[in-house]
């Protein structure tokens, strides 16, 4: 399996987390989870002759949308068939990153999948997919993608200063930041503020500093550590275990138990197994 990941570096890096690759990778089972993280992604497929298939939560049923896909700012998981993972490459954006080269309120893309081809003319697309398909080396196919999202840069950007504020007071704490007490700093009313940040991150500022607090908690599971629940969710700012595994369970459709159980190296794939 080849698996290439990229972080660029500013100005690009300001909004992009990572570029990744995979190719060769074929797990043995048909599907995933995929778990929210509260950001974007952009997802190429490498091969000509097919579709992406991505998965509806209510259904369990994969979707098809051509080889180039928006994924929302998602707060549910959603399926993919893994099949599709052989040969695929994409965007992961920092939180908020993704507006500026979409220029589409991220509130919009809650919870959806969407051809690039709506967003970008599919001129655009379609040649930035041929340039990829006919780049022969994984590094080049980065750089490749690296340049088209710089060139959608040209004339800057600059998040809103409320925005951005509030997503450094998260970051640093997303269980013990009041979103009240953020709000009242940025000087703006509680409604003007979720207005602003939720056209530029894609939620509201609770439910993105919940998605964050549901990632904390993967890292813990993920870091190896002896898993004592309980401590996890006072850690990691529940109220109660109760509580804990409620919102677990509403992100993940699992409950902490069963991810432990089935988690892969790669902490927001989970196997559906059966």
């Amino acid at each position: 399996m080849l698996y290439r990941l990229y972080s660029p570096p500013p100005p690009l890096g300001h909004f992009v987390e990572l570029l990744w690759l995979y190719e060769g990778f074929r797990p043995a089972h048909p599907k995933e989870r995929l778990l929210p993280t509260g950001t974007v992604e952009i997802v190429f497929d490498l091969r000509e002759d097919r579709i992406l298939t991505y998965g509806q939560r209510e259904k369990m049923r994969p979707f098809h949308l051509s080889g180039s896909v928006v994924c929302g700012a998602h707060s549910e998981f959603f399926v993919i068939d893994t099949a599709q993972q052989d040969g695929v490459m994409g965007v992961h954006f920092r939180p908020g990153g993704a507006y500026p080269f979409l220029k589409l309120p991220g509130g919009e893309l809650h919870n959806e999948h969407v051809d690039l081809r709506a967003l970008w003319s599919w001129q655009e697309v379609r040649d930035l997919c041929e340039q990829l398909l006919a780049t022969p080396k994984p590094e080049q196919k980065l750089r490749v993608l690296e340049r088209a999202l710089l060139a959608r840069l040209q004339g800057g950007f600059e998040r809103h200063p409320a925005v951005a504020f509030a997503l450094g007071e998260f970051h640093a704490a997303p269980e013990g930041r009041s979103i009240a007490v953020v709000t009242n700093r940025t000087g703006f009313s509680a409604r003007r503020f979720i207005d602003l940040f939720e056209k530029e991150v894609g939620l509201t500022p609770k439910l993105f500093c919940r998605v964050r607090r549901f990632q904390k908690v993967l890292h813990v599971i993920q870091s190896g550590r002896a898993i004592d629940w309980a401590e996890i969710a006072l850690n990691c700012g529940y109220y109660d275990q109760a509580h804990f595994i409620h919102d677990f369970r509403a992100f993940s459709g699992i409950n902490p138990s069963t991810y432990l159980a089935a988690h892969t190296p790669h902490l927001n794939h989970v196997p559906i197994l059966d």
